[in-house]
């Protein structure tokens, strides 16, 4: 039996090395990589499965148990219906001149996006630092906060001395990396999904948290799904209706990803025991396949310092525009350190999830509004952006962390 278990394992290595070796070739594959509207895309979708995805699965499966795949659908559906008034807000800015109550609004929400990027960073690194530590002796959270505030102090350096030039060209290679990863972790979680229906040993677990606290606890996970914004400032590089393509598309297949991954761990894994840590999802992956959890490290530090480089930037410029240069890029990028070394060392990432959720979540609320304002629209359309823009509003006041 125990020979026929390892040989079990090694096959399932194998699907697993070649689901990912076959993902990267598609993701090179010529065709695909040039094509505009693909290169459009791959912004918004590194986004949206960048760091929620590694995190999402454990927290899903603890607190809803069966039902994580009804909470998963439910974050899509809400992340679609605020892609949908920004959507509208790029069509819009195309064949309507922008009164002024827009171009404040406008002004206000890329502040709250500005601010909204200061904690997705602290986020992005403090994951970068539980996962870099997480398969070394160095595993614990004084280890994780050290190397996130090294990793915090170089980003600094670079963007203060050279500019981010060169860092960001990591974005291609790491987004193809990542996709790849997660292609072989839904293969493998798709083998072990089918043994253990084979064996009858599938679960169903209950919620571990009353209906109001999944709405509050709901509320804190909307930055695990957010990043399909971006498209909306990709106006130098693409029109407005590949942009609104690119973010429809980023959103079907983040969905079809995020569904997949949740569905395979609901039924497969209990719940975890005692404390969550942000690094669950590598110790579920071990009974999976042996080659899963340095896969998965792999894909978070590529992940993480792509995204963090990503929004340090695009702070630094958003800054630098809302002050007309009064306060240039160099500035805000110390501002943003700080603030991120700050977070690091008195909140937890479960904390910086939800304060990040509540930040991105005014800027979502905004840009509702703002699509509220729009007189072209029936009272239907109307209706929606307001109830969105104050569902946004509900989510940042009463958002709270899985601990």
């Amino acid at each position: 039996m125990p020979a026929a278990k390892a040989e079990n394992r090694r096959m399932q290595t194998l699907f697993i090395l070649a689901a990912s070796l076959i993902a990267a070739a598609i993701l090179l594959w010529p065709r695909l990589s040039g094509a505009p509207l693909w290169r459009a895309t791959i912004t918004p979708l590194a986004s949206i499965i960048g760091s929620g995805f590694l995190v999402l699965g454990p927290i899903l499966n603890q607190s809803w148990g069966g039902f994580a795949p009804l909470v998963m659908a439910t974050l899509c559906a809400g992340a679609w219906a605020f892609g949908a008034a920004i959507r509208s807000n790029i069509a819009h800015r195309q064949s309507q001149p922008r009164p002024v109550i827009e171009q404040r609004l406008e002004a206000l929400a890329s502040w709250l996006l500005a601010f909204a990027y200061v904690i997705s960073v602290a986020y992005y690194l403090n994951l970068f630092g539980a996962f870099g530590v997480s398969l070394t002796r160095f595993d614990d959270p004084i280890d994780a906060k050290m190397l996130t505030t090294a990793i915090f102090v170089i980003i600094l350096l670079v963007g203060w001395t050279r500019g981010f030039g060169a860092l960001e060209r990591m974005e291609q290679v790491s987004v193809g990396i990542k996709l790849a990863v997660i292609a072989g972790l839904l293969v493998g979680l798709a083998g072990y999904f089918a043994h253990q229906a084979k064996a009858g040993a599938l679960i169903f677990t209950a919620p571990q948290v009353s209906f109001g606290q999944s709405l509050l606890l709901g509320f804190g996970l909307i930055v695990t799904v957010q990043g399909f914004e971006t498209s909306r400032y990709l106006s130098e590089a693409y029109d407005a209706r590949s942009r609104i393509q690119s973010m429809r598309w980023a959103q079907v297949i983040s969905t079809v990803i995020y569904m997949a991954y949740i569905g395979l761990l609901a039924f497969t894994f209990p719940p975890e025991q005692g404390v969550l840590n942000e690094t669950a999802i590598i110790e579920m992956m071990r009974s999976v396949a042996p080659i899963l959890p340095a896969m998965l490290v792999a894909a978070a530090l590529s992940a993480q310092f792509s995204a963090a480089i990503a929004d340090t930037s695009g702070a630094g410029g958003l800054v630098a525009e809302l002050t007309h240069k009064r306060v240039s890029s160099r500035q805000a990028y110390a501002v943003l350190v700080s603030a991120g070394i700050a977070l690091t060392w008195s909140a937890n990432v479960f904390q910086i999830i939800a304060y990040a959720s509540r930040a991105f979540a005014l800027y979502y609320a905004v840009q509702a509004m703002i699509a509220a304002t729009h007189r072209d629209q029936s009272h239907a359309l109307r209706f929606g952006s307001v109830t969105l823009a104050v569902l946004g509003l509900c989510i940042a006041v009463l958002g709270t962390s899985v601990e």
